[in-house]
């Protein structure tokens, strides 16, 4: 193309050329997300807003540990470091604006509320204007062992908050929670999508059990690394399924393997979910050998295990070098074998009484307790706040009516599926592996407590990694009930999860505001 100057002479211009690989990415995420179904993107808002909502109800600093992973976050922008102890001595904004909350007080004491008066309002709001240092403690609590990549990405809303105060930052810290909350529902939608591909109707009732699950909006309604746990782990759940069913190629072997490393930057829970996932992969693996050959495990098992170690093996350096156990809290988990009942075959049976009834032969740990419905299906059902917010005892034992009802329509609808059950025995197992890793990992570290307490960790959310089976369980429970009455009964499913989540957000708000 020519054009004249205003010289009278004539020269050669250049066409503009648009950015191909900026044009290309759009288009690619915009086909992406057509692909959802809209079922999925219901699910996916339901559980955002279901998370908005406790993040509104439940007191600032009042989710669990939620002081401690501030301070994570804000030990990251203010010093530019991680946190490196794990005392809870927070900067000195903090520790004013937990004091003015009434924050020592509230917690672990039902009887006690936050702040409620003019005068309170007022000393609070004057404190938050107050040039106190944001920075320069140093520490983090609980939250000090835990890897950083939950809290870089928080540093995103700390910072967009910025011109805020302290309270600001949080909600808008919770915010980004809730949206990992959204996506936690979103892959719960699509893996039963693949586990369950005959049952369409049940993948909208598993999915909506999921979004509205309480513990769920609890949980990313906060301030808590969690909240990125359980979207890996949904994802690792979701990408197995479809890889089971449609089998391994090498993007989704390395989706896999990427979302494994970022389950080990997210939080050490992860580590229970590990075993389940890498059984999953031989197992494809092996099947995809059968057909390809052995070079199947070098193109696709290597470098998905090379890309899920390496955090693992940077953590356990790290560790080493700063004189720490090589696998953190975990280490102590596995290794600890002194002091009061320090052996494998005690641990082993306290894992078992943690979570089940004792047998004949065990050690008592729980003594005249049936902790599988006196401790678990009543956290289950209802336990918010610093884990002392409870319903009347009379919801506990109501509750077990509709759990039971679920539970044999579940096992209903597995029957009705045997003869699929029996060729989908290694992915079975695959889950059930993962499902008994983060169990293990939680009883492991409650045994660590002993002898000052017994059940240090019995703690519902620690369970949520698995909410996916949750959704199945739902899923399950509709296709028991059979072509002409499943949709009436997944639809009173949703109506009663959605009626147990309204109750919680109740009780929360009687608990602190009544």
């Amino acid at each position: 193309m020519r054009a004249a100057s205003t010289d009278g002479l004539e020269v050669l211009q250049q066409p503009k050329v648009r950015s191909q690989p900026a044009v290309s990415l759009v288009a690619t995420v915009r086909t992406s997300l057509g692909r959802i179904p809209t079922a999925a993107r219901v699910c996916a808002l339901v559980a955002f807003l279901n998370a908005v909502c406790w993040a509104q109800i439940t007191p600032p600093f009042l989710g669990p540990d939620e002081a401690d992973h501030y301070a994570y976050v804000q030990e990251l922008v203010e010093e530019n470091r991680l946190p490196s102890s794990d005392f809870e001595v927070y900067s000195p904004m903090e520790v004013q604006v937990l004091t003015d909350l009434r924050y020592p007080q509230v917690r672990y004491r039902p009887s006690k509320q936050p702040i409620s008066s003019l005068a309170e309002q007022e000393k609070l709001q004057h404190d938050l204007a107050s040039p106190l240092p944001l920075g320069g403690s140093g520490t983090a609590g609980v939250a000090t062992a835990e890897p950083p990549l939950y809290y870089l990405l928080e540093t995103i809303p700390y910072k967009v908050g910025a011109s805020g105060s302290v309270l600001d930052r949080l909600e808008l810290m919770r915010l980004l929670s809730a949206i990992l909350g959204g996506l936690t529902a979103l892959f719960a939608f699509l893996f039963l999508r693949e586990a369950l591909p005959a049952n369409r109707w049940a993948w909208t009732v598993g999915g909506l059990g999921v979004a509205a699950s309480p513990m769920l909006g609890f949980d990313t309604g906060a301030l808590n690394p969690d909240a990125l746990l359980l979207v890996v782990a949904t994802a690792l759940f979701y990408c197995l399924a479809r890889a089971f069913r449609r089998g391994l190629t090498q993007r989704s072997a390395l989706t896999i393997g990427a979302l494994i490393a970022i389950g080990f930057l997210t939080k050490l829970n992860f580590i229970g979910l590990a075993p389940g996932v890498i059984l999953g992969l031989i197992l494809l693996v092996y099947r995809e050998a059968r057909g390809h050959g052995v070079r199947a495990y070098a193109r696709l098992l290597a470098p998905v295990l090379a890309i899920a170690a390496s955090p693992g093996l940077l953590y356990a350096l790290v560790n080493a070098f700063s004189n720490h156990p090589t696998l953190g809290i975990v280490s102590g988990a596995t290794t600890s074998l002194t002091g009061f009942h320090r052996s494998i075959s005690s641990e082993l049976s306290y894992i078992w009484q943690f979570y089940l009834p004792r047998l004949p032969w065990m050690h008592a740990y729980f003594a005249e307790i049936f902790i599988t419905r006196q401790v678990w299906f009543r956290d289950v059902v209802g336990l918010y706040g610093w884990t002392d917010t409870v319903f009347p005892a009379w919801v506990y034992d109501f509750a077990l009516i509709p759990a039971g009802l679920i539970l044999a329509l579940c096992a209903r609808g597995l029957a009705f599926g045997r003869v699929q059950l029996r060729s989908r025995l290694g992915e079975l197992a695959t889950y059930a592996v993962m499902s008994v890793g983060v169990l293990a990992l939680v009883g492991a570290t409650s045994y660590l407590s002993l002898p000052v307490k017994s059940a240090e960790y019995v703690d519902p959310r620690y369970l949520l990694p698995m909410i996916a089976l949750w959704g199945a369980v739902l899923a399950l429970a509709v296709r028991g009930a059979g072509r002409r009455w499943g949709p009436p009964v997944g639809a009173l499913l949703v109506v009663l999860l959605l009626a147990h989540d309204i109750f919680s957000q109740l009780q929360t708000i009687a608990r602190y505001y009544g």
